[in-house]
């Protein structure tokens, strides 16, 4: 049987908070990776929407928390096989600004089942992470260089 194959443009938030990470754990309805990893905030762009409209959408259905300052830091492309699909993702990395508040997952039978500020000594093994989150930690310094240069 040939599997299926989808294109998928996700945008996706890198948010620190001290020395910590917001992550969202996948539940068993993530679309392009194993469930139970840590990923970043963010995905799917609907039809129409712009990319920055997508990302505050999903930071409040994964984690409740409303997006302040969006800064895009790089385009990066994934293959992934999950469910019979064959996944072409493209991921759009932001470095974000948040209102305070405690995350909290909103959206129900979503992809997200958890999400945290997860310590950045816990994410250096890339064995919980998802590629993408995976990639997010190596750029971190360009992260907050971004928010550093813009206040």
């Amino acid at each position: 049987m040939k599997s299926q194959v989808r294109t998928r443009i996700s945008a996706y938030a890198i948010a620190m908070e001290d020395d910590r990470l917001l992550l969202a754990r996948l539940s068993d309805a993530s679309p392009v990776f194993q469930p139970g990893l840590w990923h970043l905030p963010g995905g799917g762009i609907d039809p129409g929407e712009q990319p920055v409209e997508a990302l505050a959408r999903e930071l409040l259905e994964e984690t409740g928390l409303e997006l302040t300052e969006a800064h895009l830091l790089e385009a990066r492309t994934y293959s992934a096989q999950r469910s019979g699909v064959s996944w072409s993702l493209t991921a759009l990395f932001y470095a974000v600004a948040l209102k305070a508040g405690v995350p909290t997952v909103s959206e129900v039978a979503g992809s997200t089942e958890a999400a945290a500020w997860i310590p950045l000594a816990d994410v250096q093994d890339d064995a919980v992470l998802s590629p993408a989150a995976a990639d997010a930690v190596r750029m971190l310094g360009r992260a907050e260089a971004t928010f550093t240069a813009t206040r």
